[in-house]
């Protein structure tokens, strides 16, 4: 009887596993053709051809089943287990400053030599999986989120955007001239890497909340750039759209090299002076009347915070010394009156700018390389500002610019009224004040810095600008 039981089970077992072969066997070719047919990653062009053959399965007639309606089950698994994650990850809040981590933190970048990191979709590190995103929210990043998923197996209701998308996310904003343009550099260099590769569409985060536009004169230079591309605004309501091919950046110039970065900002002063129809090209052989160079001096002036607090007597100081050096000239102009254009030009034609701290000094890249950049600070910025203070010494390395020095005023109208040790509220406090002068300081470096470029363009009076419009890189 003992033994009758064990013939039993087996003949149980037995059929039991024929059953699970019959069931499984078509599924298990499937995956071993796959295997065989592309044996590392399942990249855009072999996940179709394996969806193609899936969805071509019909009825297996020696064993009368039919294989179509598995395959439509398959797909319709792989369809559901499409899994979104928050774009904004708050584990990593702490390292969001040096990293940008919290933006879809579960991709790592791609690190080529030289260039800014980026991701692409789709691609071998992402299994030829295109980019989804649920990015509605405008308040909080936390309630948009981001999957992967495969073109043939998208989630239900999700809509499909065709050609290039550029997708950025970045801790500062859009609106603020140096935030934006160090955004927007490493889709330029990417652009520059790729043929020159224009985006069908932007698609804008901020903390991984969505932004509909840029600021004026960030969007007129992308314009120059890459011509009317517009802003994605999700307007197909909070449900998937997924990306046919994106390209991810969030961390700004991140690693990008200098040399590099060079180059992007050449291209940029290219394509703004080419749309605003500027060709300095015969600047470098601009002389007077007796033969001498002219050298451009301007004092890019700002109204409200930074502002200088006596304006007339600052431009009298650059005034008499510019007179003082034969083919000076001098010019004042109020940087919030100007055009795009108007900015683009003023710079083009200057090659010596002196100015506050500010966003209007990140202008400098449309002047000719080695041009020269004067900076001043409002009480507060040198002991308090830490780093941020640098930010024009590091546009005019990346751009090809001098920057000749900077000079922050010691004297200020109040002192902060919060403890010493509590340096953020005193930056707060000091941060927007207005900048004094020094004469005897301010004459002696204009007349210094004038002096220096007067001599360079001696030695180099048959110059051309080294960037007309037949120069630009794309």
């Amino acid at each position: 009887m003992e033994l009758n039981q064990k013939l039993t089970k087996q003949k149980s077992f037995c059929y039991s596993t024929l059953v699970i072969t019959c069931i499984f066997s078509p599924f298990l070719i499937l995956i071993l053709f796959q295997a065989q047919a592309f044996p590392f990653y399942t990249s855009t062009a072999a996940s179709r051809v394996f969806f193609s053959k899936l969805k071509g399965v019909t009825v297996d007639t020696k064993h009368g089943h039919d294989q179509s309606n598995d395959a439509e089950t398959f797909i319709s698994k792989l369809r559901e287990s499409v899994t979104f994650l928050p774009l904004k990850d708050l584990r990593f809040s702490e390292t969001a400053m040096t990293g940008n981590t919290w933006f879809m933190s579960s991709l790592n970048d791609t690190y080529e030599e030289n260039e800014a990191q980026y991701l692409y979709f789709p691609s071998q590190a992402t299994k030829g999986r295109i980019l989804c995103i649920k990015g509605h929210d405008t308040k909080d990043g936390t309630k948009n989120s981001y999957a992967l998923a495969w073109k043939e197996t998208l989630p239900a209701s999700a809509i499909l955007l065709q050609g290039l998308s550029f997708v950025s996310d970045t801790y500062y904003d859009y609106s603020n001239l140096w935030h934006g343009v160090c955004a927007m550099a490493p889709f330029v260099g990417w652009s520059m890497k790729n043929k020159c590769w224009k985006p069908t569409r932007w698609v804008l985060f901020h903390w991984g909340e969505l932004r509909s536009k840029m600021g004026s004169w960030l969007n007129h230079l992308m314009q120059a750039t890459f011509g009317e591309i517009p802003v994605e605004s999700f307007e197909g309501g909070d449900v998937p759209h997924c990306f046919e091919k994106a390209v991810m950046v969030r961390h700004n110039a991140g690693m990008m090299g200098r040399e590099k970065k060079l180059e992007v900002f050449d291209l940029l002063r290219c394509k703004a002076r080419s749309i605003c129809s500027i060709n300095p090209v015969d600047k470098g052989k601009d002389v007077n009347e007796r033969g001498e160079p002219i050298i451009r001096l301007t004092l890019l002036m700002r109204r409200g915070s930074r502002s200088f607090k006596n304006a007339t007597a600052v431009t009298d100081i650059f005034a008499r010394e510019c007179k003082r050096v034969r083919g000076c000239l001098l010019k004042v102009v109020q940087s919030g009156d100007l055009s795009f254009c108007e900015q683009v030009k003023v710079m083009a034609d200057t090659d010596i700018v002196a100015s506050p701290h500010g966003a209007q000094l990140t202008n400098m890249f449309f002047m000719d390389r080695n041009s020269s950049v004067l900076e001043f600070f409002p009480k507060g910025w040198l002991e308090l500002a830490g780093i941020g203070q640098y930010a024009h010494h590091w546009m005019a390395d990346i751009s090809g610019m001098k920057h000749r020095g900077a000079w922050w005023d010691q004297h200020g109208e109040k002192e902060c009224p919060f403890p010493k040790r509590d340096s953020r509220r005193c930056f707060t406090f000091y941060k927007d004040g207005q900048v004094g002068h020094n004469e005897t300081f301010f004459a002696e470096w204009a007349r210094k810095v004038v002096n220096h470029v007067r001599i360079e363009k001696l030695e180099k009076v048959a110059k051309t600008s080294e960037l007309n419009l037949s120069t630009c890189a794309c």
